[in-house]
């Protein structure tokens, strides 16, 4: 490690980064990631109270009363901090005065939405501010998003477009948080996916298809329902075709109002739930493909956001604006950080017949 590495992750160290949201169910899991890497927390939420619940005072964590609708709290709040990172849904609800607060303190703004709408009005209102101030402004920053941005990007390589654009999305169980239903009731936008080189709805009825997919999942059917991935992969790469598809598994339990919320089985407070994430990109006869795999959607975004951060305030980003995860970051790079939490693997494929029959 250089000296100058060594100053850069001091430096960083230092800093404080904001997480509203901090006493819910991911926003814990970004917390603890923050104080793992050596980050200088700042745990902001709505109740005293249940900021107390969670426990982050007998770590030495900082917390702070705000509501996102209350400008003149929200500033308080974010006092002396390098970065905030929104934890706090619906994010059609709570984005937009974040960012704003993140903008009025010249901080950078990170959130884990996996709204479509929320991405996309972050882009359009809040492009030209934040690269007038020098931030960083990177909307949907989890699993749902920015993973499959990243994972994309990184199989382009050195393509400059793409025909097709493929991301399969298979969960052995979603057993929803609070946050994920409150927000399925309230997100009743239009799907978007790219279709002819367009963004526009998914076609309906949705189409389906069966893959097999490495043990647990075996073989498994699929159903077209894109996620906050859409407008950030459409914002910067050339494509035909974008389409995603969620395992029906997945989806039934979702869907169920009976399932239960996630339950720990470790220490970390991770669920046993399983995830493996196929993206698979064409250009001509020649085909891509990548896996990822790991566990826990939710605690899995902690590690994804924090190495976001942690890239931000050491300077290793490419430019700044409100910009995709890829347009910010090494694709590549930043997925090979983050080995001990998510196994990627190449697929070495050729023949598009082979995965498009």
């Amino acid at each position: 490690m250089t000296t100058t590495q060594q100053a850069d992750i001091t430096r960083t160290s230092s800093e404080a980064v904001a997480v509203l949201g901090a006493n819910g169910h991911t926003g814990r899991f970004v917390v603890a990631e923050l104080l793992r890497r050596g980050l200088k927390p700042i745990a902001i939420g709505r109740s005293a109270e249940r900021l107390a619940e969670a426990g982050f005072a007998e770590r030495g964590v900082e917390c702070r009363e705000a509501a996102i609708e209350d400008d003149a709290a929200l500033d308080r709040a974010l006092a002396g901090a390098a970065a905030v990172i929104n934890c706090a849904g619906p994010f059609m609800d709570t984005a937009d005065a974040a960012v704003r607060a993140a903008l009025r303190a010249g901080i950078h703004y990170l959130d884990v939405t996996a709204e479509q709408p929320s991405v996309q009005a972050t882009f359009d209102r809040h492009e030209a501010a934040a690269r007038k101030a020098g931030v960083v402004v990177i909307p949907a920053m989890g699993f749902y998003g920015g993973l499959a941005d990243l994972l994309v990007a990184a199989l382009m390589d050195e393509w400059q477009h793409a025909d097709t654009v493929e991301i399969r999305v298979a969960l052995d169980s979603w057993l929803p948080t609070k946050g994920t239903r409150v927000t399925g009731e309230k997100n009743r936008a239009q799907r978007l996916a790219v279709s002819g080189g367009q963004l526009g709805p998914v076609h309906q009825p949705p189409a389906e298809k069966v893959a097999v997919l490495p043990a647990p999942f075996g073989r498994q059917t699929f159903v077209e329902l894109p996620f906050s991935e859409v407008p950030l992969i459409a914002g910067h790469i050339r494509t035909n075709e974008l389409h995603t598809f969620l395992s029906t598994t997945a989806l039934r339990d979702v869907r169920d109002p009976s399932t239960p919320s996630p339950q720990a089985i470790d220490e970390t407070g991770r669920s046993a739930q399983r995830f493996a994430v196929e993206v698979i990109v064409t250009q001509g006869e020649l085909c891509r493909r990548s896996l990822a795999q790991g566990q826990d959607i939710y605690a899995v975004t902690a590690p994804i956001i924090c190495e976001a951060v942690q890239r931000i305030l050491s300077g290793e980003i490419r430019e700044t604006g409100a910009k995709p995860p890829a347009a910010i970051f090494h694709a590549a790079s930043f997925l090979s950080a983050l080995g001990s939490d998510l196994s990627v693997e190449a697929l070495e494929t050729s023949d598009v017949q082979k995965v498009h029959p």
